[in-house]
């Protein structure tokens, strides 16, 4: 937002229909304040498609990887498309899985609480790149931001982000492990894999043709396992995944979704649980559908 506020009303903003809806929501702010925005489609496992940019685009913003079904996005091609403008890359999904290299972006953001850091966040700005204040008030936070520092939540993320560079390695090893038993398992329940090869490793989605992703979300529940159908922040929602649908699925399989997820600390027990109850509870809808 405080980027593309700067930017001249004839300055084109770019994103993706993949992104998520913390981006899509902004991009949509900035339109209705008169931004002239682009949303451009991901292809089936959910990557941006990437041509050539117009010389009237003056920023560009991309996720590290889909939040959803775990695409790692181009982010190569995307810099060598961008060159010449403002790129920003929501790194949410990847500081635990991935090296994040911040060398040919311009901004950058990350939350705390998909680290285990609570619920502070960082962005990355890049030397020169100025921002817009999203409140107004004060001098503190270089004049970005009225009050106090969240000094607790800043140091926590710092912690956090030394924890994953000091042991990203192995946790990506065990999680891919994990995960490939997962996918496995969906596939075995009748599920069809979304999402790309070149994934983040510790991820696990499908969708099930002629069953509700609400309904496995339930069933899943009641046996202890915590998954999500869509995003897992808009796991109150029964809409359809906008991921999905992005991807060219039909709005009953976009309400079919599942999506399981490895963390650090996950172990074989986890694993094999969630395996046995993906497996009861799977069988018993369709058993209910016929």
């Amino acid at each position: 937002m405080g980027a593309g506020r700067r930017l001249a009303p004839t300055a084109e903003i770019v994103s993706w229909a993949g992104e998520h809806q913390s981006v899509l929501g902004c991009l949509r702010r900035l339109h209705l304040e008169g931004h002239a925005v682009t949303i451009l489609p991901v292809d089936r496992c959910g990557a941006a498609v990437v041509g050539t940019f117009p010389e009237s685009v003056g920023l560009v913003s991309t996720a590290l990887a889909n939040n959803e079904v775990g695409t790692i996005q181009p982010l190569a091609q995307i810099s060598f498309a961008a060159r010449g403008t403002l790129l920003h890359v929501d790194c949410c999904q990847g500081p635990q899985w991935l090296e994040v290299d911040l060398g040919s972006v311009d901004l950058a953001s990350f939350s705390g609480h998909k680290l285990g850091a609570g619920s502070g966040g960082l962005l990355y700005v890049r030397e020169g790149v100025r921002l817009d204040p999203l409140f107004e008030g004060g001098p503190q936070e270089r004049g970005l931001r009225p009050g106090w520092e969240d000094l607790r939540s800043a140091t926590a993320v710092a912690v956090a982000l030394a924890a994953c560079a000091r042991e990203r390695s192995l946790w990506a090893t065990n999680a891919a492990l994990f995960a490939a038993r997962l996918r496995d398992a969906l596939v075995a329940a009748g599920g069809i894999l979304t999402g790309s090869v070149d994934r983040l490793p510790n991820h696990a989605s499908a969708i099930f043709p002629g069953l509700r992703g609400e309904d496995l979300l339930l069933g899943l529940d009641l046996a202890g396992v915590a998954a999500s159908s869509g995003s897992v922040c808009a796991s109150g929602s029964l809409d359809p995944s906008h991921v999905l649908l992005a991807m060219g699925l039909t709005l009953d399989d976009s309400l079919s979704g599942l999506r399981l997820t490895v963390g650090p600390a996950t172990g074989p027990e986890e694993i094999g649980r969630a395996i046995a109850a993906v497996q009861a509870v799977t069988r018993r809808l369709q058993v209910a559908r016929a």
